[in-house]
């Protein structure tokens, strides 16, 4: 029993410390100006794609039965 509290605790001890150091307010992550040129290159961009987008929009439609969804709060089932 003991044991088994104690792989609890420890687990629970790493989980935080997992999450813990990740980016946060006071770690900021930085661009650097030689990654700027990779991020903006135009594969980069999620709406590139005029094609894709309206393909993913209908299987959003199909599997949500709603349309839109994108920026708009709400799922087609008149809850809001």
């Amino acid at each position: 029993m003991r044991s088994a509290l104690r792989l609890l605790v420890l687990a629970f001890a790493a989980m935080v410390t997992a999450f813990s150091t990740g980016c946060t307010s006071t770690n900021l992550v930085r661009v650097k100006p030689w990654e700027r040129a990779a991020l903006a290159d135009y594969t980069m961009n999620p709406g590139r794609d005029p094609l894709a987008t309206a393909m993913a929009e209908h299987v959003f439609f199909s599997r949500e039965t709603a349309t839109g969804g994108r920026g708009v709060g709400g799922s087609g089932c008149g809850c809001n």
